[in-house]
């Protein structure tokens, strides 16, 4: 009895430990992995244009400067959602506010919708477009993720029937950072409450001119960018009932990039060589980056005509070809770029500029972003 009593201790002593050391080996989930999450809320009233034409024209510039981002040596994934607020064309009984995008990766989705912007006189309501995308967006509990909502407009903060101070209170509450960004003069801007609102979360008050129109400095490098950005498109592989629609959308914001300027358009094939522009739900090559990833999954009609009727092997070896083009596309665009930066630095003038958006929303994301240990290039 004793020794059927002592096997039965060794039995449960060495299951305990290879539990252990099963646990020990075991990599860290997905909740160890850091995020941005920023939802931008624009003010789409009459008097807005130019605040909306700046964030058409700036998105890649900032997209760039988050793709320099890490935390403890790793890349954090970058989600962006976008609202409009305060115009006569939305649903009153909703406080004229609409949820454009959700917290998405989807960059190209962003562009679609910032460019899809029109403005219209309203009644502009802060404090409920605040409590709003905090009910309705997916800002998860994680302390690790770096959470900022950025306000832009011109109104008095004070606005509709939910006080802002209770939106701020709920957002620092749930560990969400709110910066506002008044349209106009920056002491109007606190005298109508908009520095109040962001004290509140331990964000940042700041002013702009947002009729100013961005200046592009062109460079050497930016013709060979160009070309090697149409060469980027073709290492997409399309999959899925949306893949040929979203490949389409893909070269439309190449094209509203390049609407606005090449210059626009350099800094947008920038992002689309980063880690932070991904399009897993339609490309091959990003799917398969997936750990669970099959291409025996992809039913037959999902597949592009080029790789229909292939054999599992020929998949896999044509998605590898493409990945590997795209690899050395995407470097030499890097290493361009680095180029590029360094020449528009030294033809910027060092007078000083207006403060426009770009500008004042990178500096109070790398503040922020300080609190939680990232770092940029």
């Amino acid at each position: 009895m004793r020794n059927l009593l002592k096997m039965g201790l060794v039995s449960l002593l060495t299951l305990s430990l290879l539990t252990m050391c099963a646990n020990a080996n075991t990599p860290p989930d997905n909740q160890d992995k850091k995020s941005i999450k920023i939802a931008l809320l624009l003010d789409t009233s009459n008097s807005m244009d130019g605040l909306i034409e700046q964030a058409k024209s700036q998105l890649w510039t900032i997209v760039n400067e988050l793709a320099k981002a890490s935390c403890d040596g790793a890349k954090p994934e970058l989600q962006i959602a976008l609202y409009e607020y305060g115009n006569n064309w939305l649903n009153p009984y909703e406080g004229y506010i609409r949820q454009v995008v959700f917290l998405t990766k989807d960059l190209d989705l962003v562009s679609q919708k910032l460019f899809e912007l029109r403005t219209n006189g309203g009644d502009e309501f802060c404090g409920q477009v605040i409590k709003t995308s905090l009910d309705q967006l997916d800002w998860n509990n994680s302390t690790n993720d770096l959470k900022l909502i950025f306000i832009a407009g011109n109104e008095p903060f004070t606005q509709g029937s939910v006080d802002f101070r209770d939106a701020c209170y709920r957002a620092k509450n749930s560990g969400i950072v709110v910066n506002t960004i008044f349209c106009g003069d920056y002491h109007e801007g606190i005298n109508t409450s908009w520095k109040q609102g962001a004290e509140i979360t331990g964000g940042e008050y700041m002013s702009i001119n947002q009729d100013y129109k961005t200046v592009y400095i062109t460079s050497p490098y930016d013709d060979r960018i160009s070309q090697l950005n149409i060469k980027l498109n073709n290492t997409y592989i399309t999959y899925g009932r949306e893949g040929k629609q979203k490949k389409e959308n893909q070269v439309a914001q190449d094209a509203n990039a390049s609407g606005i300027s090449q210059v626009n358009s350099v800094k947008r094939a920038v992002s689309k060589a980063s880690h932070v522009y991904k399009n897993e739900s339609w490309d091959l090559v990003d799917a398969a980056a997936q750990e669970d990833f099959e291409v025996t999954q992809i039913k037959e009609e999902e597949l592009p005509e080029e790789m229909k009727g292939m054999n599992e092997q020929d998949k896999i070896k044509y998605i590898d070809t493409k990945k590997t083009e795209r690899e050395q596309i995407q470097k030499e665009i890097i290493e361009l770029n680095k180029k590029r930066e360094e020449y528009v630095a030294k033809q910027q003038s060092e007078t000083s500029k207006e403060n426009v958006l770009d500008d004042v929303m990178l500096k109070a994301i790398k503040n922020q972003a300080t609190a939680k240990k990232f770092k940029f290039e």
